[in-house]
């Protein structure tokens, strides 16, 4: 038998087998094919941008590993980007860092940014059938320090909110540009390595700056706010902690984004979900991998991941939750890391719309926990696997490991020789 051949074999027993619990499989793959990543561009050239290749990361984070290949340009980097999407089914949007201008090798300081440096990164997109979000940049920056937007120096505090208020601006005529929102996603590193003196003065002063940024009303972007629990160097407070931001977006109507990185290691992020859709319109998810500390592991398929996918559908909440991906590893191949977080991400989420819901709640309506758990096990062994080659396959991606060899070749042919 071929290939295909198999595959479709397996699909029809996977078909019929989860028939016999009252799933439909075709209805859950219509269902992932219409959910849009938010892939993050940084994972293509390590966080450098295109602002000052030469300066370091700063600001609280860190990318490891030097792997040959890193994308250098605006064309290495959209090349990059395209050879990943060709292997992940479905359609997808893209993410951008402020720094990812297309500057033309003029100094654009930070808060002299304009939509005019993302036209042709708009432009791009809508040939690439891609939707654009994007994110403000406190960090890589000679006004970074340990403090922006929580900053008491007005000259910098008030540098950074321009800088900001320029984002979102350059966000609504990316939502224009698209017909469709921009989700621009705001975070800041401010922290400090050791317990400040007063905590509260830093929290009133970010409170304040951020009514600053958005008192101006848009129509085509949408705020979230993203928390951190530290930074490299800011371990002992971090300013826009989660308490602090899920306070401000609940008071303010904001969209709180949620970085599976940013949180203790023992706490459960998929635990977030249900409460926070009570009291914020949407959520922001930043999908990423730590271990230990944020230390942006490329996303793969484990226990945190189908737990926080299997929140999203038993919550019914695809409509009012945004998924992203946000890490950015360089000690591997960083086309192949792309595309096994990617893949990973959207197998947990076919899993979970595999689960037969109303069965798994039915017992618990009638108290019988021995067979909802009974179920919940045996899900896990589910051919689950049949119909995620199936959905590849109706994509026309590559299915199961295939994909690997060619990302081999595009090294050997182009990011080698960079």
């Amino acid at each position: 038998m071929t290939k295909e051949s198999l595959i479709n074999s397996a699909f029809q027993n996977a078909t019929e087998r989860y028939a016999a619990l009252g799933v439909d499989v075709n209805k859950a793959m219509q269902a992932l094919q219409k959910i849009s990543l938010s892939l993050h561009c940084w994972q293509t050239d390590d966080v450098t941008g295109f602002e000052n290749q030469e300066a370091a990361l700063s600001g609280g984070i860190q990318v490891t590993g030097n792997y040959p290949g890193r994308a250098r340009t605006i064309d290495e980097v959209r090349a990059d980007i395209m050879k990943a999407t060709s292997y992940i089914a479905g359609n997808h949007r893209l993410s951008l860092h402020e720094i990812y201008g297309d500057f033309q090798g003029k100094k654009v300081d930070r808060d002299e940014v304009e939509p005019i440096h993302f036209q042709s990164w708009m432009d791009w997109a809508k040939e690439n059938n891609l939707k654009l979000d994007f994110n403000s940049t406190s960090f890589s920056h000679p006004k970074s320090g340990d403090l922006t937007l929580a900053n008491p120096d007005d000259e910098i505090r008030n540098f950074w909110i321009e800088h900001t208020k320029r984002c979102r601006w350059i966000s609504e005529e990316m939502g224009k540009a698209q017909n469709d929102p921009c989700i621009m996603n705001l975070w800041v590193h401010d922290g400090s390595k050791e317990v400040p003196a007063n905590r509260l003065k830093y929290r009133r002063i970010l409170e304040q700056s951020l009514d600053e940024i958005f008192a101006t009303e848009y129509k085509n972007m949408k705020d979230c706010i993203e928390a951190k629990l530290f930074g490299i160097g800011l371990e002992s407070y971090t300013v826009g902690s989660y308490d602090f931001y899920l306070g401000y977006g609940a008071k303010k109507n904001k969209i709180v984004t949620l970085d599976t990185g940013h949180f203790h290691l023992t706490e459960s992020v998929a635990d977030k979900i249900s409460s926070m859709l009570l009291f914020t319109p949407e959520i922001m998810l930043h999908i990423s991998r730590p271990i230990r500390w944020d230390s942006d592991h490329v996303v793969i398929l484990n226990d945190d991941l189908t737990d926080l996918a299997r929140e999203i559908i038993r919550c019914e909440a695809l409509d009012r939750i945004h998924i992203g991906l946000d890490y950015f590893d360089a000690t591997i191949n960083r086309i192949g890391a792309y595309v096994i977080g990617c893949r990973a991400a959207q197998k947990a989420l076919l899993m979970a719309l595999l689960e037969p819901a109303a069965t798994l709640q039915q017992y618990e309506a009638e108290g019988k926990y021995f067979e909802r758990l009974a179920l919940q096990e045996e899900l896990k062994s589910l051919p689950w696997t049949a119909v995620w080659d199936m959905f590849c396959l109706q994509n026309d991606v590559p299915v199961g490991e295939d994909y690997i060899a060619s990302i081999q070749q595009y090294e050997k042919e182009v990011t080698s020789k960079r």
